[in-house]
């Protein structure tokens, strides 16, 4: 199963990590890795630098940054193999050791069947 953990420090904004937590990030990100769990993971930049997009009816709304409610932000994302939900939660309880204070949503990916070449 895969699954989108989606990361919302509770740290500022653009608080630079220190460069122990660079390097325990890094262990972490690559022992994941050569586990087979993190498939993809990437840090965002400031919502200074994003836009808001919402549709309603045929109308579009964008709404530059940045954004004011700071536990909203996402501050980056990583995408994982697991076979459930509950190690999902694990693997993300691992990261949030390392990344800190904040929370993460984990929502599962749908799985597409692979189409069958006749």
């Amino acid at each position: 199963m895969r699954f989108l953990c989606v990361y919302k420090p509770s740290k500022a904004e653009g608080a630079p990590p220190t460069e122990t937590e660079m390097a325990e990030m890094g262990k972490l990100i690559e022992d994941m890795t050569r586990e087979g769990v993190l498939l993809a993971t990437e840090g965002c930049m400031p919502s200074a630098l994003g836009a808001r997009v919402r549709m309603n009816g045929d109308e579009f709304k964008v709404t530059d940054g940045p954004f004011a409610e700071a536990k909203e932000l996402i501050g980056g994302l990583a995408l994982i193999n697991v076979k459930s939900k509950e190690e999902a939660i694990a693997q993300t309880k691992r990261f949030l050791k390392i990344a800190g204070d904040g929370e993460c949503e984990i929502r599962q990916l749908c799985e597409v069947p692979a189409l069958q070449l006749a």
